[in-house]
């Protein structure tokens, strides 16, 4: 029954439903939540000794979750099968399969990886411990893994200790787990906690099969030849307290213990003498073919053709003899026949990594077969003829002759227009196929004067080791133009086909733009190399310092360049990695943590002090490509929000005036 109280409450409820459907689009439904999750308690508690439980439980006081739990969350001592680590709710289960060690410190550090569940407030850096002996050990060590051969920061590697105690043996990076281990991130620093106090060895180890042992040849290894000793002392750090995101309110002096050694640089490679397997074979046309093996060899391949001839091959061998090119150059087996059946005999790394003959029988058959190709061939020549006939029509009179470009196969010649060089450059020339001659007296070069042209002398030569390219030797002076021409047929290939007529000018640049950088390394070691780099971080030129540490670089273009060097410990001119084995550390590579910017008509001095800085420091962020990663914060929604709300109404006075 209604009263007449009845109706004003049903109205009010009316107004407010109304009201609150009116504002739908208004997300203010109360402060957001801005608190980082934090630990209530847990069992084994946080740092207890005695303990011989292997299933933990850490409690929160909100909904968590783990953000990237596989690639964060470390277990140490190393577990050879892995813990099950989860978030359930508020808390964050842990199942320890491995049986434990007695009198361990076991740790459990999550990193960052710990945020609230709605709003993803992150937690920060959190390390859960417990002892299975009677005291827990706290002490930590840590530092940066870097890639030797270019200092980049290496994310995601494993870093472990050996104590250097009558335990340990040289062979013991191969033959036992780490005891401690942690894990980089995306600075390449690492920390190891939960250690002993004690002297220990350093190794980082990409782990490719879990077992924390180098035992692979594809596995990134580092190694410290110096034993670390463990110490601490009292410290403090200043932490600011902003009062928004332009002004600090104060600055506190938190204290904290100070563990050493805090600076460890490892430097990762990968040895040589990789093991060696035919990876894949490849024949994108009739007449090539390509093999593909996972390292560089000494020796290539034996063939024995079982359905062809295999002399018709010509070989076009990669600089390591990783990938080795096939051309086919009798065409009975690139027009008449599709398959070519062959037994190749390599050298293959069998069980025990050992390098031994092995054959394989291979057939292999082309993408596209010749029949296709002859077929869209002549439609293009067909359709280039229909063309010519309406253009012939349309004139009314007879076309001069004109070749059809698609009834013949050229050796194309890759050189751009207009090409301008230095003073000190020769040009190269590259075909699309192998050369199989030359005929110099077909070719003539000259120097442009106005309109006339005289003859110059010069040099075409091969290039060792590369069957497609020529190279263009000539005295060349600055801001003078040259004509290098080559008649119809000067080249051949080795399957037949023949060069078009070849005509390329060719501009000098005058010595006025150009500058030079004066290098000098105070480092005392003779055979250092030094190279120029530009942003790719990639060598655009490089000599070998003299006694004083000097190198002097000329005719370089204005530009923004960075520099490296190694100490070439073998002077064989390139850089080398390490041997495990052996106890070889890879040559030392440094980065100038700043760059060059030159201009033309400049020549700048650059002393280096080398050993200045820590190598983790030396090279230029510009160049860095394994950036910091990205550090979490706690977003500051509300302080958004009532910026948003002043804005709108900020706007809601500008249209109401």
């Amino acid at each position: 029954m209604k009263t007449r109280h009845t109706i004003p409450i049903l109205a009010t409820l009316l107004a407010a439903l109304l009201a609150a459907c009116a504002s739908i689009g208004n997300p203010d439904g109360g402060a957001y939540d801005e608190t980082p999750p934090r630990v209530l308690s847990a069992s084994p508690a946080d740092r207890s000794v005695m303990n011989r439980r292997k299933k933990v439980n850490i409690y929160f006081d909100e909904f968590i979750k783990l953000q990237n739990a596989n690639e964060k969350v470390v277990v140490s001592p190393p577990q050879i099968e892995a813990a099950n680590v989860r978030a359930d709710g508020k808390r964050i289960k842990i199942d320890l399969f491995d049986s434990l060690q007695a009198n361990t410190t076991y740790t459990i550090d999550f990193s960052d990886a710990i945020e609230d569940n709605n709003e993803g407030n992150p937690m920060g850096q959190y390390t859960y411990s417990f002892s299975t002996g009677e005291t827990i050990d706290t002490m930590e060590i840590s530092g940066y893994v870097l890639n030797a051969a270019d200092l980049e920061p290496v994310k995601g590697i494993m870093v472990g200790l050996y104590p250097a105690d009558s335990t340990f043996h040289d062979s013991i990076f191969r033959s036992r787990p780490f005891s401690r281990v942690s894990r980089t991130n995306g600075s390449g620093r690492f920390c190891i906690k939960g250690v002993k106090p004690g002297r220990y060895k350093a190794y980082a180890l990409t782990d490719a099969d879990g077992n924390f042992i180098f035992n692979q040849k594809s596995e990134q290894i580092a190694f410290d030849t110096l034993t670390l000793h463990t110490s601490s002392r009292p410290d403090v750090r200043m932490d600011t307290i902003w009062r928004d995101s332009t002004h600090y309110d104060s600055i506190r002096v938190i204290p904290y213990t100070h563990y050493f050694p805090d600076n460890v640089i490892l430097t990762a490679f990968l040895e040589d003498g990789q093991d060696h397997h035919l990876l894949k074979t490849e024949r994108p046309s009739p007449e090539i073919f390509k093999l593909f093996f996972t390292s560089p060899a000494d020796t290539l391949p034996q063939i024995e053709g079982l359905n062809f001839d295999a002399s018709c091959l010509v070989v076009e061998p990669s600089q390591h003899n990783d990938t080795i090119t096939y051309w086919v150059t009798d065409t009975i087996y690139t027009h008449l026949q599709d398959t070519l059946a062959m037994a190749l005999t390599f050298l293959d790394t069998d069980t025990l990594g050992q390098l031994v003959p092995h054959t394989d029988t291979l057939e292999l058959v082309p993408k596209v077969t010749w029949e296709k190709i002859r077929r869209e061939k002549q439609k293009q020549i067909d359709e280039w003829n229909k063309a010519r006939e309406k253009r012939a029509k349309k004139a009314k009179e007879p076309l001069p002759p004109e070749e059809n470009p698609y009834e013949k196969t050229y050796i194309q010649m890759s050189l751009k227009p207009g090409t301008t060089i230095g003073p000190h450059q020769n040009i190269r020339f590259i075909a699309n196929e192998p050369f199989l001659k030359v005929d110099t007296a077909s070719l003539h070069f000259y120097e442009k004067k106005d309109s006339d042209l005289l003859p110059r002398p010069f040099l075409f030569l091969p290039v060792e080791g590369d069957k497609r390219s020529y190279t263009l030797y000539a005295e060349w002076e600055p801001k003078t133009t040259y004509v290098f021409q080559a008649d119809s047929a000067a080249f051949m290939s080795v399957l037949g086909n023949s060069s078009k007529p070849l005509k390329n000018e060719i501009k000098v640049r005058a010595l006025e733009d150009y500058g030079a950088i004066f290098v000098h390394a105070l480092l005392p070691d003779s055979n250092f190399v030094i190279q120029l780099l530009g942003r790719n971080d990639k060598p655009i030129v490089e000599k070998r310092a003299d006694a004083d540490g000097r190198a002097d670089f000329f005719y370089l273009q204005p530009a923004e360049y960075f520099i490296r060097g190694f100490i070439d410990r073998n002077s064989n001119g390139k850089w080398d990695t390490g041997n495990y084995n052996l106890g070889l550390q890879p040559e030392e590579m440094f980065y100038f943590p700043k760059s060059l910017m030159l201009k033309a008509q400049w020549d700048m001095e650059q002393d280096w002090d080398v050993r200045g800085i820590a190598r983790n420091l030396q090279k230029p962020a510009a160049i860095t490509k394994q950036k910091p990663d990205k550090e979490k914060n706690i977003r500051k929604r509300n302080e958004e929000r009532e910026a948003e709300k002043r804005n709108a109404k900020n706007r809601q006075r500008g249209t109401s005036r």
